[in-house]
């Protein structure tokens, strides 16, 4: 089996007994080798293949039967390095000892083993998931970034070390870095999956999501991560909805000139598309979600800033110190908005028939250079409200860098959504239209 093999695929392979956990892993050791001292997506582990091989070994030791096998059997998973896993040391991409980021293991990494999943290792981040990048970098260019913050996690999954990777997003670090190198995302609604173990940045905004090489995988993934899913077999074909305005004003030219031949695409496919005005004050619904984002992140490291502050990369101190000049009355303004915004955002769905919204994944491709890992502001609404969103490959441009499609649905609607978001990818891949 390929190394870059789907994680359906992966996974159907292992459980049936055609593909056993041990060979898979050196094939991943292999491939490992060859490409990751250019990518720079996994942290150093001094033995991790001798580690992996032994789980392997154990875990087949105890599923002879392939009945019995869990959903994820043998299937290695990056891990973004804010989440707590037990064996291995939290650093999040900072120089702050690890003895002061200890944990219990996060809700989400037990959820994967207990599906029989292993541990690949921990994955780059930027500086406790903000903007401060790591060494990761793009697998379709390396002289390009990867985005961030789950930078390692997004470029593991493309470069096909893993098939899995979990991240997490505050404003745009899951569905960004799909985007930019090639992958899905899934960011889901807020709170359905468990954000408990993850070194939180602003809590009433974080979310736990995960990359893989298509919507199958994601679904796969989601069925495990989330604590209650429910399989949603829908298959009438969604109303899309086009936000027009200041929104998507802001990505760039080549950005928008890719997203609107995503538009086309899918038009041609069959879809309904519709172009609403929708987020005319964009502007301030950004700040809103700056202030939110510096305040809690303040909040969230007080303890550790007051002791480290010292080694704290300076674009995370200034997060930290603007945080501490906003007032509880600017917080709970902030904090209130995210239920406005959503409720604005779902009543123009109402009134509008639409399902879905479409815009771009990033305001364009990834930018050069592993300094900056690009813009979120094509992400940050959706994050502000909480709503669940799906990152599709779409397209590349002339220079072979990705563009992704950026999907949207209502609170809550994870499952719909995903299942929508296959047809969609396939539409977009030439496959066929919607179902009706």
């Amino acid at each position: 089996m390929p190394a870059d093999t789907a994680l359906a695929d992966v996974a159907a392979s292992l459980r049936s007994g055609e593909t056993r956990p041990t060979p898979y892993v050196e094939s991943l050791r292999t491939r490992s080798e060859d490409i990751e001292p250019e990518i720079h997506a996994l942290l150093e582990e001094p033995d991790r293949w001798g580690r992996l091989q032994r789980e392997a070994g154990a875990l087949e030791a105890c599923f002879d039967d392939p009945a019995a096998r869990p959903p994820l059997y043998g299937v290695p998973v990056g891990v973004k390095d804010i989440f707590h896993v037990d064996g291995f040391p939290t650093r999040a991409g900072s120089d702050l000892p690890s003895e002061a980021l200890t944990g219990s293991e996060a809700a989400a990494v037990r959820a994967l083993r207990n599906a029989g999943a292993l541990v690949l290792g921990k994955t780059v981040t930027t500086e406790f998931a903000y903007f401060e990048p790591g060494p990761t970098r793009n697998p379709h260019d390396t002289d390009h970034t990867p985005g961030g913050s789950s930078s390692g996690s997004a470029a593991a999954v493309a470069a096909g070390l893993c098939p899995l990777a979990l991240g997490s997003q505050t404003i745009g670090s899951v569905i960004r870095p799909a985007a930019f190198c090639g992958v899905v995302g899934l960011k889901p609604t807020y709170g359905r999956i468990p954000i408990d173990g993850v070194l939180p940045v602003a809590p009433s905004v974080d979310h736990v999501g995960c990359f893989t090489r298509d919507v199958a995988g994601a679904r796969l993934a989601a069925s495990v991560l989330y604590d209650h899913w429910r399989p949603d077999s829908t298959i009438e074909a969604p109303v899309l909805g086009v936000p027009e305005g200041p929104y998507l004003e802001q990505a760039d030219d080549e950005g928008l000139e890719g997203f609107e031949n995503h538009v086309e695409r899918l038009e041609r496919a069959g879809y309904d598309v519709r172009r609403v005005d929708l987020l005319g004050d964009v502007e301030a619904v950004n700040d809103r979600h700056d202030r939110l984002v510096a305040v809690e992140t303040a909040l969230s490291h007080s303890e550790l800033f007051d002791e480290y502050g010292e080694h704290y990369a300076e674009a995370t101190a200034a997060l930290i110190r603007e945080g501490h000049a906003v007032g509880v009355g600017e917080l709970c303004a902030a904090r209130t908005g995210r239920g406005a915004l959503r409720e604005e955002v779902e009543r123009t769905m109402d009134e509008e028939g639409l399902d879905v919204w479409i815009c771009p994944g990033a305001p364009g491709p990834a930018p050069e250079g592993i300094d900056d890992t690009g813009d979120p502001v094509m992400n940050l609404p959706w994050t502000h409200c909480g709503l669940p969103a799906v990152a599709l490959p779409a397209s590349t441009t002339e220079g072979g860098l990705p563009l992704g499609l950026q999907c949207v649905s209502r609170f809550g609607s994870d499952e719909r959504l995903l299942s929508w978001a296959e047809e969609i990818a396939e539409a977009l891949a030439g496959v066929d239209g919607p179902s009706v």
